[in-house]
């Protein structure tokens, strides 16, 4: 592989992409094929809400790995579901050796089913965090020119917090923006850059 000059690594396939994703064939299929794609739908992002508080103080791709477990143990992060767990299901996924066992953590996975139910009144899930899509988004030429936070991610954490949604700090919220397509922080020169269809390239 050799560095760019512009922060991207061009791979052995000739593709240019960040440098975290461009040596752990996990992480580099993830970025390839799903991260800053769209998220539309309220499983989906009731997913990626969960998943990105079970990451707070750890990598992404321990919780990639962990993925398939987690889907397993959260009955496929259907929040109906989960807004349905009681103490005895807090201690079933404490017991479970394939996930995060973060008491916390957990608890706030349930209790963030339960807002996600209650939002449907107001509109849904999905219309609720895409609301705070800014009106431009960043344009990183390297890795450190991509911001951790920003005015509206700190105002997403706010509002769902007021909605009564549990570890979901503006940096949190940051990254799962950046996941779910709502901002467009591919490098200038990655292979990805602009492939949301929802920012021009």
């Amino acid at each position: 592989m050799t560095e760019q000059p512009a922060g991207a690594v061009r791979g052995d396939d000739g593709l240019a992409r960040p440098p975290w994703a461009s040596t752990d064939p996990l992480l580099r299929d993830y970025y390839d094929t799903e991260w800053g794609l769209p998220v539309r739908d309220e499983r989906g992002l009731y997913e990626r809400i969960s998943l990105e508080a079970f990451q707070a103080g750890l990598s992404w791709a321990t919780i990639l790995r962990k993925r398939p477990a987690f889907r397993a143990a959260f009955d496929g992060f259907r929040p109906d579901t989960v807004a349905a767990y009681t103490d005895a299901d807090v201690e079933r996924l404490m017991g479970d050796a394939g996930i995060v066992r973060n008491r916390a953590k957990i608890v706030a996975a349930i209790t963030n089913a339960r807002a996600t139910v209650a939002l449907r009144e107001e509109g849904g899930l999905v219309e609720f965090v895409w609301s705070f899509r800014p009106e431009t988004t960043p344009e990183p030429r390297t890795f450190d020119d991509v911001p951790t936070r920003s005015p509206e991610s700190l105002a997403l954490s706010k509002a769902l917090r007021g909605k009564g949604f549990a570890f979901v700090g503006p940096t949190t919220m940051y990254a799962l923006m950046e996941a779910i397509g709502i901002i467009d922080t591919h490098l200038i020169d990655s292979h990805r850059r602009g492939s949301s269809g929802v920012w021009p390239a």
